[in-house]
Parts: C-alpha cells; structure tokens; sequence
C-alpha cells in the first residue's frame, strides 16, 4: 500500500525504482517494515532523494535501501500482510508517519528510505502547529522505551531540549518577522515545475541526466 500527500509528484520512473528496491528488501530483508522517500536515522543523518519547494535537492542516489528510524509522511509504503496500521488515536494529522515507523520496530521490522527520486510541491513554513505539538506530546509518551526518536521535523528526547528550543525560535518568527516565508511555494503548472527540476539536476550533477517524463499513476 502506497500512501502519498497530495503535493507529491511521481515521475515516470518512480514505480520502477520502487521495485527495484523490493526487490532488493525481498532478498536482504523480507520482513520489512515501513518505506518511504525520505527519512532520519536515529543520529540526524538523513536518507533519501527527493526535490522538495524551497530546499531543491535533498539527498542524492543510493544503490540499495537505507535503514532508518522515522520516514516523512510524503510518501509511507507497508503490506497489510504486516499488521501495522496508523494510530487513530494520534490526536491531529501529524507524526503518523513516526509512530508508524515505531510501530514497526516495535515489532521487530527494520524501516528503509529507498531511493526513488519524486518531487514535494510544498508550501514550505518555519512555524509549526500546536496541533503538531500536541502530536509530539503523544508520539513522547507512547514511544519513551525508544527515545531519542529523530524525525525530519524535530527531535524528540526526554528532556525536550530540541523542541524547546525550536519553539523558542519560531516565537521570534511569529512577534519579530511576521508573515516571513521560507522561500519556497508550491507550483500550480506541474509540468513546467517537471522541467525546471529536470536542469536543476543537470546543472547540480547530483545523479546521472535523465528525463523525468510525464507523472506516473498510482491507486493510492
């Protein structure tokens, strides 16, 4: 099961790259957990390849999957043959991709970035939501046994000192820097975004060339 938000942009060759990372978990891996795009191992170091608004280019190729802690909510992918479900009980649209993520290794399955290029037509904020907040507290107490939990958007430890300090940061945005964008905004003609992002990749080297096509379809 293939899980995308709406602002995720599949090329041409993601399906393909996508099963070639199966391919790969089925041989080295069978039991697997959770894939995605994009993730953080337990460090801080990130895994994946994606172009995401205002960021561009994140992460570069990678021969085989990668395994990590928590994977970004922009694209998630399991087997209902696994049991793992979302937590409904998760208070606000936030952190499912964690807790899912934690859910599998609580069940003794390893989580894996793969490397299949997509594109993120965001619309980037520096401030987060106390709705987001609210599912931080929840993700803290649920998974204490497994902290730090590290995820793209903060990390979660018991002393809470990355989340407070980021808050504190995002106060001095909100009273001194009103209305301050991140520098990023998402694109309404997708083709065209298709193309620039296409000689964004030629002109940084990061891959070899390649034509991203048309979007590919799938039933999600």
């Amino acid at each position: 099961m293939v899980f995308l938000h709406s602002d995720i942009i599949l090329p041409q060759q993601w399906l393909s790259d996508l099963d070639q990372a199966l391919q790969w978990l089925e041989r080295e891996d069978p039991a697997w957990g959770v894939i995605g795009t994009y993730g953080e191992t337990r460090d801080d170091n990130g895994r994946g390849y994606i172009y995401s608004s205002g960021l561009g280019i994140m992460g570069k190729p990678f021969e085989q999957p990668a395994q990590i802690q928590t994977l970004d909510e922009i694209v998630l992918i399991f087997r209902k043959s696994t049991g793992l479900r979302f937590d409904l009980s998760l208070p606000n649209f936030h952190m499912y991709g964690t807790d899912i993520c934690m859910a599998a290794q609580d069940a003794g399955r390893n989580n894996y970035a793969i490397s299949a290029f997509c594109i993120h037509n965001t619309q980037p904020g520096l401030v987060l939501s106390e709705e987001f907040y609210e599912s931080y507290w929840h993700v803290q107490k649920k998974w204490k046994k497994y902290l730090p939990i590290q995820t793209t958007c903060i990390r979660i430890t018991r002393g809470n000192t990355a989340m407070y300090r980021r808050k504190i940061g995002e106060m001095y945005l909100r009273y001194c820097r009103p209305g301050k964008e991140f520098g990023g905004n998402r694109r309404p003609d997708v083709s065209q975004l298709m193309l620039d992002v296409e000689a964004l990749l030629a002109q940084t080297g990061v891959g070899a060339p390649r034509s991203l096509g048309s979007p590919c379809e799938v039933n999600a």
